[in-house]
């Protein structure tokens, strides 16, 4: 099935940038373009999409205002914010109006489209570097739990599960942990798989917190 995009960004080079990288996925149609996050709402309302690829820094209405009005629609599209810093405030802002993702706008094409397919599996979309900004920020709002459920299910990860979890929690992209583990992605995967499911955990920011809990970062 394929999901209808919009993109959201002043720089008109940027939005054709973006327009040649989705295009090159038989599963996603461009569909809209728009200057400001004003704009972008009106576009949405008028013929709705599937999926909003949003700057935050807009004139006339912002990212993260934007966002706000997008999901508070009917029906409200997946957003994924793409920006070019990564500062703690506008991690927590874009999230907590409802992005479901925060990338930013160096990530590698191919990190953007696999972003892409995870929000629309439902998942959320962190880049190594947001994660690591938004760890920062739980981290420093609470003291840790160490409770007993979060150090069992840290004991029962192997020692190479809790090796790639410990990189993943420091905020590295799979790439990374494959070069410093000696492994290849596909094995990275494997075990980010295996560590989602023992820790109970639904996206990297979970495993990063339960590895913080239990001390081990």
């Amino acid at each position: 099935m394929t999901s209808r995009v919009m993109i959201v960004d002043d720089d008109p080079l940027v939005r054709s940038g973006l327009r040649l990288l989705v295009g090159g996925d038989r599963s996603l149609e461009v569909v809209a373009e728009a200057a400001d996050g004003r704009r972008a709402v009106e576009l949405h309302a008028q013929d709705p999409v599937d999926l909003v690829l949003m700057d935050l820094r807009m004139p006339v209405m912002d990212g993260i205002e934007a966002t706000k009005a997008l999901k508070a629609a009917s029906p409200p599209p997946a957003v994924i914010v793409l920006t070019t810093f990564d500062a703690d405030d506008h991690v927590v802002r874009a999230l907590a109006v409802g992005a479901d993702g925060f990338l930013l706008k160096d990530t590698p094409p191919e990190e953007i489209v696999a972003a892409i397919g995870a929000v629309r599996e439902g998942r959320p979309a962190l880049s190594p570097s947001v994660t690591a900004a938004l760890i920062k920020q739980v981290v420093d709002g609470h003291e840790p739990t160490r409770d007993r459920p979060v150090a069992d299910a840290v004991a029962a990860l192997t020692d190479r599960e809790r090796e790639v979890a410990v990189n993943l929690a420091r905020g590295s992209s799979n790439a990374e942990i494959a070069e410093a583990l000696y492994m290849s992605v596909a094995t990275v995967k494997a075990h980010i798989s295996h560590i989602f499911t023992k820790l109970d955990a639904s996206n990297r920011v979970q495993v990063a917190i339960a590895m913080h809990d239990a001390g081990l970062v």
